[in-house]
């Protein structure tokens, strides 16, 4: 039997090193599921529930793997479907290539079912390379600059293949003009700033007496020299939310998250410091970075788009981190004075006491600060955490310590809801024999984490380690934004869009043959985390939270707090509640050894 496209297509991701492929089937690609057929199931085909899942499941594989992830669609409903997937994918610059069908050639221009035109749909998202194959001679070059540029570039390139280029017999493109072979090589290395750019940064970062550091996914290959960075300049770390594993947070000067959902330590270090270190981060919001005419600044990031983007930094450093780390080091002067990396110790300390008499603050029925608190400390060293948006996120970027070889994310950029539970499926396929844990909110469980449930179930079994802790809050509200309406819109909460329909979620996980738990004392949250991290495969363990526990910002503006009270005058039907927790929660700051910055 004759090679077709679509054979030739499997067989060129299995030397590009694509061990598996998430999608959902659709006659748009019937030609390439009658490949897999032939070739074995290799790559393995991943079968989701739905496209955009898909599209998650590939994006938390290549995060955690370090690989490209690869999904793949029908034409029309299926490809339209990929992508919120690919915009987490292309905001949080992870590598994924999207391969979607496309209605036959003949019928193109002809209203026919499921034709949607791709390519103007595709050029948003998959900005850097778009392609669709047209004749058999075209893919190999195509597949090729789709996987080097999605790796080179860290972003989502796409291809679109019409159904019947999909079943014609496949011929390489030949020797001649017009023709464009490929190559399935892939391009390695990074860039490293010049000498004069390196000396004018250790100028800055000599000259500077309280240095800050932050760091991002992009330092996540250079932990050793960023603690060698830090111990040097006697500087603090703190981390944006996609950096949350680049450092341990058992280091004493690492003050962990930074931002609106970041902690007090790193709210300080940047309100204080003269000079500032940025490495391998895009983090968006200026307003928790230094004062514009505060601090001298160094970036360094391999992206050149992503260059003096956020501050007016005095030097910019196009270049791999650890190979720029390493080549500033020598350059750089030992602080002898180390009182401002004392400060920064001894707010970290401080604040972790006051994390500690938060979560035991009483709420109705359980404080979800309490739900983490707890957890922490029995996290395993080589745990890989997930984490979806909402008001889960807050105590996810507080609370838990990072430390050994944990791994951790979320949808940092686009901050989508329903990306933790996919994320775990990506994660398990990327790490197999390592426990994974996702935190959800209910309301992203009624999203799509439900759907999630049944993949993970329905592949644990060829997992060497089938550990999944699924932990859902469920506090019956979409909790962040009505905190968000609460604090920046000065509105009360708005029942009819807030609040959301109670489901049985440990009942429906249990139904599935995942381990289910229910907690709804705060006395049960110590055995159920104890019991979940035990079980043999898959378990839920389903929280029931009080929605009134604010989640305080490190530093609350004037506006925020008129704001607040506004929305409470206004009859927020929990104004009670949330004035009682927030009183409390706030309270512990100013209890003897609480944060006095």
């Amino acid at each position: 039997m004759a090679e077709k496209v679509s054979d030739h297509l499997l067989g060129r991701l299995r030397e590009w090193g694509v061990e598996r492929v998430f999608s959902y089937a659709g006659d748009g690609i019937n030609g390439l599921l009658a490949a897999w057929q032939r070739a074995d199931d290799e790559p393995t085909f991943v079968q989701s529930r739905h496209e955009e899942l898909a599209a998650f499941e590939a994006t938390g594989y290549a995060k955690f793997s370090g690989k490209v992830g690869v999904c793949a669609a029908t034409s029309g409903p299926g490809a339209i479907h990929l992508l919120n997937g690919l915009y987490d994918a292309k905001l949080d610059h992870v590598p994924v290539v999207a391969i979607v069908g496309q209605t036959d050639r003949s019928a193109m221009g002809g209203s026919m079912q499921q034709e949607v035109d791709l390519h103007a749909l595709y050029k948003d998202v998959a900005a850097d390379f778009v392609e669709v194959v047209n004749v058999p001679e075209q893919l190999p070059n195509v597949l090729d600059r789709a996987m080097r540029v999605a790796m080179s570039r860290r972003t989502v390139t796409a291809l679109i293949i019409p159904a019947d280029v999909q079943e014609l017999d496949y011929s390489p493109p030949a020797h001649e003009f017009k023709m464009v072979p490929g190559s399935s090589d892939p391009a390695r290395g990074g860039p490293t700033p010049p000498d004069e750019e390196l000396d004018r940064a250790a100028e800055v970062l000599n000259a500077g007496e309280r240095v800050a550091i932050m760091v991002g996914q992009g330092a996540r290959h250079a932990a050793i020299e960023v603690s060698e960075v830090a111990d040097v300049l006697g500087a603090g770390v703190s981390k944006a939310l996609l950096g949350k594993d680049v450092l341990s947070d058992e280091l004493p000067y690492v003050t962990g998250a930074s931002g609106l959902l970041g902690t007090r330590p790193s709210y300080e270090l940047m309100r204080d410091c003269d000079t500032l270190l940025m490495i391998g981060s895009g983090f968006p919001y200026s307003q928790f970075l230094p004062e514009y005419d505060q601090a001298r600044a160094v970036q360094i990031d391999i992206d050149p788009t992503m260059l003096g983007l956020r501050y007016p930094f005095e030097v910019n450093l196009l270049g791999d981190a650890r190979e720029t780390l390493r080549a500033l080091l020598p350059r750089l002067e030992r602080k002898q004075d180390r009182s401002w990396r004392e400060k920064i110790e001894d707010n970290v300390d401080r604040w972790r006491e006051v994390l500690q008499r938060r979560a035991g603050v009483e709420a109705d029925p359980i404080n979800p600060e309490r739900v983490f608190h707890e957890l922490s400390p029995m996290l395993p060293e080589d745990a890989v955490l997930t984490c979806d948006s909402g008001s889960v996120t807050n105590w996810y970027a507080r609370y838990l310590q990072f430390r050994g070889q944990m791994r951790g994310s979320l949808s940092g950029t686009l901050a989508t809801m329903g990306c933790a539970l996919p994320y775990a499926t990506g994660a398990k396929f990327a790490h197999p024999d390592r426990p994974v844990i996702a935190f959800a909110g209910d309301g992203a469980m009624q999203m799509n984490g439900i759907n999630e449930l049944i993949t993970l179930a329905h592949y644990a079994e060829q997992w060497p380690d089938p550990r999944v802790v699924v932990a859902v809050l469920n506090n019956g509200d979409l909790n962040q934004v009505t905190w968000e309406m609460r604090a920046m819109s000065g509105a009360p909460q708005f029942v009819p869009s807030q609040r959301i329909p109670e489901i049985p979620y440990a009942r429906f996980a249990e139904s599935l043959g995942f381990t289910a738990l229910k907690v709804d004392q705060p006395d049960q949250i110590n055995g159920a985390w104890h019991r979940a991290l035990e079980a043999p495969g898959p378990c839920l363990v389903e929280f029931v939270t009080d929605p009134t526990v604010p989640p305080i910002p490190p530093h609350a503006t004037l506006d925020q707090i008129e704001s607040m009270v506004s929305s409470l005058l206004k009859g927020d039907p929990e104004a009670w509640a949330v004035l009682n927790q927030g009183t409390r929660i706030k309270a512990q700051e100013f209890l003897p050894g609480g944060s006095r910055g």
